[in-house]
């Protein structure tokens, strides 16, 4: 069962006959299952499967280690071909993009069905469960002493300890000669092409900058090694304004790099603009994927029609964007060049690239066709003449 608080989420179970209740996590904002029953290392992987693909939550008892083995055993049977079912194919990209987002959450929903509990200093009571304090508290905050046990799927657990290792590690940034480490939700730059393009197109001033969306502040310090003086650097979302604020300083960019919590422009005008919005056209499955999924293009609409009024006569806007909506049907380049004219901006210039990430050469994706033909781009923008 399931009750919503006016604070956040609670899950509801019936446990030796005794009725018990915790707090739900889910920063995918997933409901709570609406149905839980206890389960431990006695259930088999087909009777697991049935229940997650009912949408029965399993609220792990056992081995914190099996309970891995159980949601990789489910995995295997989410991705193994239906025996004698042949799909059928697609009638264009639009429609294999959404059909691919719905396996997608489908895919998530089913796997999330196993549950793991956290005690409220965020351990997590299970035999051989590692420590995960340090990543539950990345994400969700510092435990209060008011925190009571809670709990949470084990593939988000599992992804909150991947994204803890991911900002211990950090990224190379070639560009950089540094690392760059990203926080929990906010997006690793792990597509290196596009920052490529910003270190190597043609700077029109190195007096001022604003940096629109920065996310982990990586582009602003791409900005501050080639010289550039004093960087604005906004975003609407506080964790990636800590991320950023972890990152410049780990850099030593403080005093050049400023942080500003808005959405989109801060005050005033700059030579040098810049942005990388979202650059899929549909609504996001959950708030983590906003930095990938852009509904109606609101971010980058908003870029382009404020742009002329923060930009200085002779300065540049640089758009970063992939032409992967193009491809999928969801935005064509008539489109794109229209809202570029109809916010009073023409194209001085645009630097392209090609994807190198492995999906990009993966035929066996369903998708294949429009990531193989995927260009990345930052397109110079400055205002139209009169």
């Amino acid at each position: 069962m399931q009750e919503q608080t006016a604070a956040f989420p609670v899950i509801r179970w019936t446990e030796n006959d005794t009725g018990h209740s915790a707090r739900w996590r889910s920063e995918a904002s997933m409901p709570p299952p609406k149905r839980v029953v206890i389960a431990d290392d006695r259930i088999s992987a087909d009777t697991a499967y049935r229940y997650a693909c009912e949408g029965t939550g399993m609220l792990w008892r056992g081995d914190f280690q099996n309970a891995r083995q159980l949601l990789q055993a489910m995995m295997r049977r989410i991705d193994k071909p239906k025996k004698g079912k042949t799909p059928k194919a697609p009638a264009s990209m639009t429609e294999a993009f959404h059909l691919h987002r719905q396996a997608q959450s489908q895919r998530a929903r089913t796997l999330a069905m196993i549950l793991i509990p956290l005690e409220a200093d965020y351990r997590i009571p299970l035999r051989r469960a590692p420590d995960v304090q340090q990543a539950c508290t990345e994400a969700y905050g510092p435990p209060s002493e008011i925190s009571d046990a809670s709990v949470a799927s084990l593939r988000e657990l599992l992804g909150l300890v991947g994204a803890h290792e991911w900002r211990k590690k950090g990224v190379e940034i070639p560009a950089l000669g540094a690392r760059i480490h990203p926080h929990y939700g906010v997006f690793s730059p792990v597509r290196g092409e596009y920052i490529d393009l910003v270190a190597q197109a043609p700077l029109p001033s190195t007096k001022l900058a604003f940096d629109i969306g920065t996310g982990t502040g990586v582009l602003s310090a791409v900005l501050a090694k080639r010289g550039v003086q004093r960087i604005v650097a906004t975003d609407q979302d506080s964790r990636a304004l800590a991320c950023a604020r972890d990152n410049i300083g780990r850099l030593g960019l403080d005093k050049r790099v400023e942080l500003m919590q808005t959405d989109l422009f801060p005050p005033g005008k700059a030579p040098l603009i810049i942005c990388n919005p979202p650059w899929v056209p549909a609504r996001p499955g959950s708030p983590i994927e906003s930095a990938v999924y852009d509904p109606d293009s609101r971010m980058l609409k908003g870029f382009l029609n404020g742009l002329a009024a923060h930009l200085e006569e002779r300065g540049e806007g640089w758009l970063i964007l992939s032409d992967f909506a193009e491809h999928l049907g969801l935005r064509s380049r008539e489109e794109l060049t229209g809202w570029i004219d109809a916010a009073g901006l023409k194209v001085i210039g645009k630097l392209d690239t090609r994807p190198r990430h492995g999906k990009a050469s993966d035929a066996d994706d369903s998708l294949h066709a429009a990531r193989s033909a995927e260009v990345t781009s930052l397109w110079r923008l400055a205002h139209k003449p009169g």
